[in-house]
């Protein structure tokens, strides 16, 4: 019996639909495995730059928080320079306000530095002129010592004479001088030694004697201002000089040492009184005996 033919075309199109429908689910199963694969290609490939991107992002941590640290030493260095500069421009301002009131008052009291080292060479030498001065006040007060001794010794051994008038010992112009009365010596403008003024002489030259070998003596003769009316004198320079040369002749006579001795005449010109009374005049009347310094004595006080 054969089959009715709608239903043999329907059983073939169901074949078919089959067919077809196997036919799909294997293409399907192929697309879906092939998508699974791929899927978990990408997955991996996605995993690895994960990873990837994981280590170059903790590289970059890494040089971000190394930045950042020195970074951080930077500015606390910076702070730290920007502290020691604040201080020391600080200490700078106290040292440049010290030294401003140092010379400030330097200033005010007429002294400042370049002036102190400017005179530090005149300060050593004046020093040293000092030291030399001194040596030399000591000297002179070592020869004014011996002459005071010599003076107390001179008053005593001529104390009758002294008590008598006839002389006198005192010191003049730092010098000892023997003042012997001139009119005891000489009669008036003349310069012959009377014998009283010899044996005056005679007794002065026992000292002279005395005295150490070396010392030299200025025998002055003067006068007083009354005017000269000798004949044989124009004037008191001549009349005094010729005096002196008389005393200096008779104590070489006698044993002083001639060249010891040296005249000298005075004339009117060194008065020790006024002329203005007779006793005056008399004392301006005299002969000065005066002791020269020796070589120890020759620097004079000032």
């Amino acid at each position: 019996m054969r089959p009715h033919p709608l239903r043999a075309a329907a059983v073939t199109g169901a074949v078919l639909v089959l067919a077809l429908a196997s036919s799909g689910c294997l293409v399907l199963q192929k697309d879906l495995d092939q998508c699974k694969s791929d899927a978990a290609s990408f997955k991996a490939a996605a995993t690895q730059k994960e990873q990837q991107d994981a280590t170059v992002i903790n590289e970059l941590q890494t040089r971000i928080n190394a930045a950042e640290s020195a970074t951080q030493d930077r500015d606390s260095k910076l702070s730290e320079l920007s502290t020691n500069a604040h201080n020391m421009q600080a200490q700078l301002d106290e040292a440049t306000a010290i030294n401003q009131q140092l010379r400030g008052e330097l200033e005010r009291t007429g002294k400042d530095v370049d002036k102190i080292l400017a005179d530090r060479g005149t300060l050593s030498k004046a020093l040293d002129d000092a030291k030399a001065r001194l040596e030399e006040l000591r000297k002179a007060q070592a020869a004014a010592e011996a002459r005071t001794m010599l003076f107390k010794d001179f008053a005593q051994r001529f104390k009758s004479l002294i008590d008598a008038k006839q002389l006198r010992v005192e010191m003049r112009r730092g010098q000892l001088v023997v003042d012997v009365n001139g009119d005891l010596l000489f009669d008036p403008e003349k310069a012959d030694l009377r014998t009283a003024g010899k044996g005056v002489l005679m007794e002065l030259a026992r000292s002279l004697q005395g005295l150490s070998q070396g010392r030299r003596f200025l025998v002055t003769d003067h006068v007083d201002d009354a005017p000269i009316k000798s004949r044989h004198y124009h004037s008191a320079w001549e009349l005094t000089a010729s005096r002196a040369v008389a005393v200096v002749e008779y104590l070489a006579s006698v044993g002083v040492p001639a060249a010891s001795l040296t005249p000298a005449g005075g004339g009117a010109a060194d008065p020790v009184a006024p002329n203005d009374s007779a006793d005056d005049r008399a004392k301006n009347r005299r002969v000065e005996i005066a002791l020269l310094p020796d070589a120890n004595e020759s620097l004079a006080i000032r």
